[in-house]
């Protein structure tokens, strides 16, 4: 076989195996063993590292930061670098601090800010894969499981080409997290130095 077909091969079955859907068997396991997981979760401090990849630039924007999850449905984004900034989700309110004010935003009134951030907290939780807004695929990767979800609304799709999920095989926590624009372009975030149940004051979500 000439060299060049062997490469081809090689690179087809690296990616059959990279990602292969689970079984329904292996899907009702895998949702229990997050669901167990997340039960035991109160509260995760996590550095992070955020990719955006736009088409028109060669080098992804690349922001670094802190979260900060309390249940039940508290979290806060710190950015540190480049800029530094705030983001604070809790009682289905969005608050944003640039250094310039802090802008509120009521998510009751913006479904797809809503929709959002029902999906990364529940993603926390354990309790997103029943949510009706969103076509769910499950497949298995080199290191652990990655979730697809589809938006089905048609006002979403023009945002979102999917919101992929990507969890650890040992302990069944987050560890990258993935949002597709219809342009192809993505923004990835990584967690990294994760803590788990350790103390956070409720000052930490207040601006």
């Amino acid at each position: 076989m000439k060299p060049a077909l062997l490469i081809l091969l090689s690179l087809f079955v690296q990616l059959t195996v990279a990602q292969s859907p689970l079984t329904s068997t292996e899907i009702s396991t895998f949702k229990k063993q997050v669901k167990q997981t997340a039960q035991q979760t109160e509260t995760i401090v996590s550095d992070f590292v955020q990719e955006k990849q736009l088409d028109f630039l060669n080098d992804g924007v690349v922001s670094e930061g802190t979260l900060t999850f309390k249940a039940p449905d508290a979290i806060r984004w710190e950015y540190t670098s480049p800029d530094k900034y705030e983001v604070i989700f809790k009682n289905n309110q969005l608050l944003v601090n640039d250094g310039n004010g802090t802008q509120n935003i009521d998510l009751s009134s913006n479904k797809l800010f809503k929709s959002f951030n029902s999906l990364l907290i529940n993603s926390i939780k354990g309790d997103m894969f029943h949510d009706e807004n969103f076509e769910i695929y499950y497949f298995e990767v080199e290191d652990g499981f990655q979730v697809h979800f589809i938006p089905k609304e048609k006002r979403m799709k023009r945002f979102i080409a999917s919101f992929q999920l990507s969890f650890s095989e040992k302990d069944y926590q987050v560890m990258q997290l993935k949002l597709i624009e219809p342009s192809e372009d993505f923004t990835l975030i990584t967690f990294k130095n994760k803590q788990i149940n350790v103390p956070v004051h409720d000052s930490v979500f207040k601006m």
